[in-house]
């Protein structure tokens, strides 16, 4: 993948004084900021370091992960208090040369059928990745954890999303994308991290293609909003054409969504031939589910589309 050299005012590389695994609003400021200031983050893949392009799916049971995402942060945004907006504009966002997908029998949306653990290391080109049997996943990088500090004290989890921000995993938070974030401590002590460069609306294997990233963001303290919960602006547009599909329907949108998953990876491994394995991984990293009604009681409709320009 070639790295672009864009303007930016700051610089934050991967390094350990840059990295933290928690959230904590009692962190020390890597980085202080003014509102406007471009920063340019190097960002490692979540595991930091725990996988490698030289790990194997036998070593994955006994991988130790870490207490969380590795994020670089926090940085202070001068002006920024409670009740502000922060908006980050995402100005460029590039991946790295490689990349992981992995599943854990006991995790995941499939978590009671995967039946062993599943690893795929990827060499990233620039606009897509070589599957197996021909089949080319495109690339669309971005961070999936991306926020500011909670106002609650003390050490809080990476893994669950808040109204702050964090594990958000929207897919469509790539270059081009602006997203406001509430803040609620003083200076907002931003952070950012987990890239994927690719990922399903679902992600439901747990993994997208894990992949060090660098994220290019200019920050403005907006004082003349308020909001609750993020919000974001943008530009990436959902893949057109013919879709790969299947329907799941359950009585909460956890069911329905297990249940459309479950048939596209029928279809996959019996229409085109991938080991169980594969079709998991490749619904992680390029499915995205779809709520097609939630009003007929007592049962959701969940539908699972996976381009079939993958497959040319």
């Amino acid at each position: 993948m070639t790295r672009r050299e864009s303007r930016a005012d700051h610089r934050l590389g991967a390094h350990e004084e840059h990295v933290h695994r928690e959230w904590n609003r009692e962190l020390e400021p890597v980085l202080p900021i003014r509102s406007g200031d471009v920063v340019r983050f190097e960002c490692p893949e979540a595991s930091y370091g725990n996988v490698t392009p030289e790990t194997t799916v036998a070593e994955i049971p006994n991988l130790g992960l870490g207490p969380g995402h590795a994020l670089v942060g926090p940085v202070a945004i001068e002006d920024a208090s409670p009740g502000d907006v922060l908006e980050v504009e995402l100005l460029e966002v590039d991946h790295g040369e490689w990349g992981w997908t992995a599943y854990w029998p006991d995790k995941g949306l499939l978590a009671d059928h995967a039946n062993d653990h599943g690893l795929h290391v990827w060499d990233l080109g620039d606009d897509s990745a070589p599957f197996v049997d021909g089949i080319e996943v495109p690339l669309e990088p971005f961070p999936g954890t991306i926020g500011v500090a909670p106002a609650a004290v003390g050490s809080h989890s990476t893994i669950p999303p808040r109204a702050v921000g964090g594990n958000l995993d929207v897919k469509y938070l790539t270059e081009g994308a602006t997203l406001q974030l509430p803040v609620a401590v003083d200076d907002a002590l931003f952070s950012v991290g987990d890239g994927h460069a690719a990922q399903g609306d679902g992600e439901v294997c747990l993994t997208g293609i894990e992949a060090p990233i660098s994220v290019t963001a200019r920050f403005t303290v907006r004082s003349d909003l308020e909001i609750d919960q993020p919000r974001y602006d943008s530009s990436v547009r959902e893949i057109g054409g013919e879709v790969l599909a299947a329907t799941g329907v359950g009585d909460d949108l956890e069911a329905a969504s297990e249940r459309a998953i479950l048939e596209l990876i029928d279809r996959l491994t019996t229409e085109r031939g991938l080991s169980w394995s594969s079709a998991y991984i490749l619904c992680s990293v390029a499915a995205d589910l779809k709520i097609n009604q939630l009003v007929n009681a007592p049962n959701w409709t969940v539908s699972a589309h996976l381009p079939k320009s993958i497959f040319d």
